[in-house]
């Protein structure tokens, strides 16, 4: 049916959810180290944050973990990894927030972890 004269047609995003691949470690980068600040605003100094790619411990736990990734299109725009039964990892691109992404990762990322999965 044509739109009526004056009435804008809006095309949502599609957001699709898939598994990791080594070819999105830059694309997991990004969303993190954009991220990352606003998670640990009001917790810590903000000059404790160290870009994923630079914490060896920290990119081995990211490593050791099941990651799915949120994608607009082909662009990763969020991410969720489960160690075991641990929710170990949840991220969206800033400029995402607020559009229920999160929320899909986490559902997933639950599922993934089983019965007993949690998170912190």
């Amino acid at each position: 049916m044509p739109a009526k004269p004056g009435l804008a047609t809006i095309h949502a995003p599609v957001i699709t959810i898939r598994e990791y691949s080594d070819e999105d470690w830059d694309a997991i980068c990004r969303v993190h180290d954009r991220s990352r600040p606003d998670e640990l605003r009001g917790s810590c100094d903000p000059r404790a944050f160290v870009p994923l790619a630079e914490d060896a411990e920290y990119r081995e736990d990211f490593l050791r973990s099941r990651k799915l990734l949120a994608c607009e299109n082909d662009r990763v725009i969020g991410f969720v990894g489960v160690d075991g039964d641990y929710v170990s990892w949840l991220y969206v691109d800033p400029e995402h927030y607020g559009r229920g992404i999160g929320r899909q990762l986490l559902r997933r990322g639950m599922e993934l972890a089983g019965r007993g999965a949690f998170t912190i």
